[in-house]
């Protein structure tokens, strides 16, 4: 028998002696007066009363030392004889084990290395663990393994817990931010009838109610929220959870949050302003600064941000013209960067990897600008160069930390490009647009000058340095061996009853 098995047999044999003694080993509740951070702030002697998980334990005869952690913090209990009454340190010693929850109630001391303990008077099991906890250095070395029990991450490094929490604090902080200058919170559908609003490969599944085929939306409402703006209402925005069937690296995942606002009689350059404002004040609320370093760069948002011109900065960073030039330079130029792409795709979508090329040469903070109109189906043309559109990508550390635009509201024009989007997907393209005709229709009923804008989560993983997949509280992943065969066992179980 291994060392984990015989642990775990211990712990169910405890379960069921407490239950003979008539003790629930999983009560419904404890009335927690205080939490651990507080019982630390606490004067000396006072009554306290908390509850949390036992993270360590030591056991050294008359007196006994335990750390109690809950959201909050750790703090220290201690049970010493003739001080705890004998049936509670007995009861400590025969029944309490590392990573169970239990309730104490005690006094605030200091013990003599000087440390703010509890002195135990009352304890309470609630809830008795059978698995043991992983260590500290020994348990979950491997990524994927952490990543796939994330719970174990955040339980025993008090600093993943704190990641989630100023993930948090950052999402909050954008809609706070928003709210207090008058937008409305939106809801918009997650399944679409067909993928609109971005240049992403759609997952597609089947709607068996109404027997149709949908896809999971692959932006933020974004022709859900201009169709808004046609309703009338001047600002909305929404905050939630999109899917895109593409390729996973440091900064993209399938399935992650976004947030997306509108804002009618606002062009572009109004956007820029209030973007800029709105991200100092979350790197503020998150990091408590405005310097950051992050992917290995040194980032600071309080200086000016710079604007880039989206033609000049490729002639500077690799010599190509992007109006003058032909698809055979463009290619011969992406493979010397060693810079991959779709063979099957046009011109424009392959001038869009040398810009991907270029940005990795910005720390930012800035602004890219004059993008052109093959890239962007659903931004308004510049009146003063029309190949070039009234767009602006946030960049920063090397990366595309958000996007708006002057939005398209010339329906005609906008219809023709959903066409020319549909060519691109027929010739392979899987990154076009779908046609929405719907779209199209609410556009010819009048909708005011707008300016959208998108940032996804990127940021946040940006802010506190970390890839995409670190940080999401629960990553999709591949499951692990154990599950391949309950989910192998089930799916023949189910043929099985057809």
């Amino acid at each position: 028998m291994g060392r984990e098995e015989q642990i775990i047999n211990e712990r169910i044999k405890k379960i069921e002696e407490l239950r003979k003694e008539g003790i629930d080993p999983y009560p419904a509740k404890f009335d927690k007066k205080n939490s651990a951070s507080e019982c630390l702030k606490a004067k000396l002697e006072t009554k306290v009363k908390t509850a949390g998980r036992l993270m360590s334990k030591r056991d050294l005869g008359k007196i006994a030392f335990a750390k109690l952690r809950d959201v909050s913090g750790d703090v220290q209990i201690v049970f010493q004889e003739e001080k705890t009454p004998d049936k509670i340190f007995d009861f400590f010693k025969k029944y309490i084990d590392e990573g169970d929850f239990v309730g104490v109630e005690g006094e605030t001391f200091k013990t003599k290395t000087g440390e703010i303990s509890i002195l135990v008077k009352k304890i309470e099991l609630l809830s008795k663990a059978i698995l043991p906890l992983p260590e500290k250095f020994h348990g979950l070395q491997d990524d994927e393994e952490r990543l796939r029990k994330r719970y174990l991450d955040i339980m025993i490094n008090p600093e993943i817990k704190e990641l989630f929490i100023k993930k948090a604090k950052f999402w909050q902080t954008i809609r706070n931010f928003l709210i207090e200058r008058g937008f409305l919170e939106v809801e918009t559908p997650a399944l679409e009838n067909s993928a609109g609003g971005a240049a992403a490969t759609p997952f597609r599944t089947h709607h068996n109610a109404l027997d149709i085929d949908v896809y999971l939306r692959i932006s933020m409402g974004e022709l859900w929220q201009k169709r808004l703006m046609v309703a009338g209402y001047d600002k909305t925005f929404e905050i939630g959870r999109q899917f895109r069937n593409e390729g996973m690296d440091m900064e993209h995942l399938q399935d992650y949050s976004q947030m997306e606002f509108y804002w009618a009689y606002a062009d572009y350059k109004e956007g820029m302003k209030l973007v800029e404002e709105m991200y100092k004040k979350v790197a503020k609320e998150v990091l408590g600064t405005l310097k950051f370093k992050t992917h290995g760069y040194e980032v600071d948002l309080g200086k000016t941000w710079e604007t880039y011109d989206y033609k000049t900065l490729i002639k500077e960073k690799t010599g190509i013209d992007i109006y003058k030039d032909d698809e055979h330079k463009i290619k011969k130029k992406l493979d010397e960067l060693e810079m991959e792409y779709n063979k099957n795709v046009d011109k424009w979508r392959m001038v869009d990897i040398l810009w991907k090329y270029c940005r990795k040469k910005l720390s930012g903070p800035g602004f890219l600008i004059n993008q052109p109109v093959e890239l962007a189906p659903l931004a308004k043309r510049n009146p003063e160069d029309n190949k070039v559109v009234q767009q602006f990508q946030v960049i920063i550390a090397g990366t595309e930390m958000g996007n708006g635009y002057s939005e398209l509201n010339d329906p005609i024009d906008q219809e023709e490009r959903f066409k020319e989007q549909m060519e691109k997907k027929e010739k392979g393209d899987t990154e076009s647009m779908e046609h929405d005709k719907g779209f199209v229709e609410a556009l010819k009923y009048g909708m005011p000058p707008t300016c959208g804008f998108g940032l996804s989560e990127r940021f946040f993983g940006y802010l506190v340095d970390k890839p995409a997949r670190e940080a999401v509280i629960f990553p999709l992943m591949k499951p692990s061996s154990e599950h391949k065969v309950q989910a192998s066992s089930a799916k023949n179980a189910e043929r099985k009853e057809k």
